[in-house]
């Protein structure tokens, strides 16, 4: 190499392309395990200080914990694993994030170029494997691809409806040398052009709707958290402006208030009954960046039955593809919004629905998240309950495992600002809470983190405690333990007879020793009397905690509408006798 070449500051290696183009985007915080065919890779890392590396315990844990850092800083999480069993540890997290939309850029080595296809150590198809979980991939064969794809990946993962990319770099790649270039405009996916500002005929259609609805709902999704915090903002002027009841889906929580007076509560299968039956009642709905999940709609053919549809997502494909709207509006939640609040403002005198609301006043009035309080033992919906009176008002971040204490966190956690829920919404993904903390509280140094988890779930991912007292993340793990894999067990309860297969834990860990053994704190408490002084030293602590909070064995989360089921054939809880279940699973209309 000549004298001026060597000099040349943008001649480097692929390894070095890589770790140049993190900094260019911005990139402080990196999550990976080493391997053999990313180690130039790691080279490169080592001999830098501008992005920090986070060595986790596993490659799933490294993608949760970007997830995790990405929904709750708006940014894109890095990710960097190996090859083979490092690129395939990551397909759990890749489609968790494809799922809700979470933007990853996932980093994989692969074995040299020559090498593909014999079958070689830690070779496995990468880009054939996650092309069904990623938005985009990519398999660099040639360094003077490598820049140019990096650029792109950043792009496309960002842009338009979030989600995770994967770039896959051979070994000889990485040591090959090539001209690296900064970020540019033509660094584009030639055919991926999101749309991102609304047709001006369809908002006006929407706004004509919205102006003589006289049973009117807005039903918000995770869109619109991801849109950005203006979209956010203009979803409560919206609400405010139009007077109109707000419902969402479990990843939209935060986008509005949950202490807002237009506040239904969440919307869907263990949704408030409210929520539920003014989505079945509506005249017009107003669907905001939410993808009409099964798990929202329920029965498709009853859902909203009487309701004209309006539908603003950015991604086309979402448009219609599991119910038939009347008003599909493709672009970007904040543009839409600012385009529709300016003509509304403008043009249309403010509904009167006082009618609608007096009648959602008689479902609010069901009280449907009601329980059976206990002395002795702690219910789970009373833990949620304190947990959050403990620590509403400060700069708290929750995330959460799937199942049972998922949905109790979803319906007892009161969010009022968007970017602090963090959870498993479409894939449900157990153990994606515990490193989905860690990512979070890398983002947020000074912050109150908190991973609201299951006994079950949240030993899928132990391991990364490791992580967490490595990098001094002062983590909380506040584990609503009853022995069960609770939603299953409740499944099996309500739909199978009773007949609890394998979902009950006979070999469960003492937590305290656990978080002990990883040099974390540990903690327990049996008694509803000891809870506040417990959740209080927990916070107090800055170190990883296991909170081992024992709760009632066989609660059940209620309400909830039976698989299959309408809006309207909900379960409550003073009404889920095991007769009306057993009517309800059976095809029999649920009492409501």
């Amino acid at each position: 190499m000549s004298d001026s070449t060597s000099h040349d500051p943008n001649q480097m290696t692929g390894a070095a392309m890589i770790v140049r183009a993190m900094k260019d985007h911005g990139v402080e915080h990196i999550f990976g395990y080493p391997g053999g065919a990313v180690l130039p890779i790691y080279d490169e890392i080592f001999q830098q200080s501008d992005v920090q590396h986070i060595l986790v315990r596993h490659e799933q844990g490294a993608g949760h914990a970007a997830e995790g850092y990405a929904r709750s800083t708006g940014k894109p999480g890095v990710v960097l694993v190996t090859s083979g069993p490092g690129a395939t540890n990551m397909v759990t997290p890749l489609a968790d994030a494809l799922m809700d939309s979470i933007p990853i850029v996932c980093i994989t080595g692969q074995v040299p170029t020559h090498l593909i296809g014999n079958d070689a150590f830690q070779e496995c198809d990468t880009v054939g494997i996650t092309r069904p979980c990623t938005k985009h991939n990519w398999l660099v064969r040639d360094i003077k691809d490598l820049a140019r794809v990096l650029h792109e990946a950043f792009y496309v993962a960002t842009s338009g409806r979030p989600g995770p990319v994967v770039v896959d770099v051979p070994k000889d790649v990485q040591f090959a040398t090539g001209t690296y270039h900064p970020p540019r405009k033509d660094d584009v996916h030639v055919s991926y052009k999101p749309i991102t500002k609304g047709d001006p005929n369809q908002i006006r259609k929407a706004l004509a709707l919205l102006a003589g609805a006289q049973r009117p709902v807005i039903y918000s999704g995770g869109g619109v958290v991801n849109s950005g915090d203006e979209a956010c903002r203009l979803l409560r002027e919206l609400v405010e402006v139009t007077d109109f009841p707000i419902t969402s889906t479990l990843m939209g929580l935060g986008a509005y208030p949950a202490s807002g007076k237009n506040w239904l509560g969440m919307l869907g299968m263990h949704g408030t009954y409210e929520a539920n039956m003014t989505m079945h009642g509506c005249d017009v709905m107003l669907c905001i960046g939410a993808r009409f999940d099964d798990r929202i709609t329920g029965r498709t053919d009853a859902f909203a039955p009487n309701a004209k549809k309006i539908h603003i997502d950015i991604d086309p494909s979402s448009i219609n593809k599991n119910i038939r709207v009347d008003v599909p509006i493709i672009g970007d939640v904040a543009s839409v919004l600012t385009d529709l609040l300016a003509l509304f403002k403008a043009e249309v005198k403010k509904p009167d629905i006082k009618a609608w609301w007096h009648q959602v006043a008689t479902w609010r009035a069901r009280n449907s998240l009601a329980y059976k309080k206990n002395s002795d033992v702690i219910m789970p919906q009373y833990a949620i309950q304190r947990l959050y009176e403990a620590t509403r008002g400060r700069d708290t971040y929750i995330t959460t495992e799937v199942g049972q204490h998922q949905m109790w966190a979803a319906q007892f956690y009161g969010f009022e600002q968007p970017k602090r829920w963090m959870t498993s919404g479409g894939l449900g993904t157990m153990g994606y809470g515990l490193p989905a903390a860690l990512g979070v509280q890398v983002a947020h140094r000074d912050s109150l983190v908190i991973d609201i988890a299951g006994d079950a779930s949240v030993q899928m991912t132990m391991q990364e405690m490791a992580t967490a007292v490595q990098y001094e993340l002062p983590i909380k793990i506040f584990i609503l333990n009853n022995q069960y894999m609770g939603m299953v067990r409740q499944w099996q309860q309500l739909l199978h007879g009773n007949r609890l297969s394998h979902s009950y834990t006979e070999a469960m860990p003492d937590f305290v020793k656990l978080a002990e053994a990883y040099g974390g704190v540990g903690m327990q408490v049996f008694k509803p009397a000891d809870l506040d002084g417990a959740i209080m030293d927990m916070i107090k602590v800055k170190k990883p905690v296991l909170f081992d909070c024992r709760v009632a064995a066989l609660e059940n989360c209620f309400p909830m509408i039976p698989s299959g089921k309408a809006h309207n054939e909900m379960l409550l809880p003073a009404e889920a006798t095991d007769e009306a279940t057993a009517a309800a699973f059976a095809g029999g209309k649920a009492l409501v």
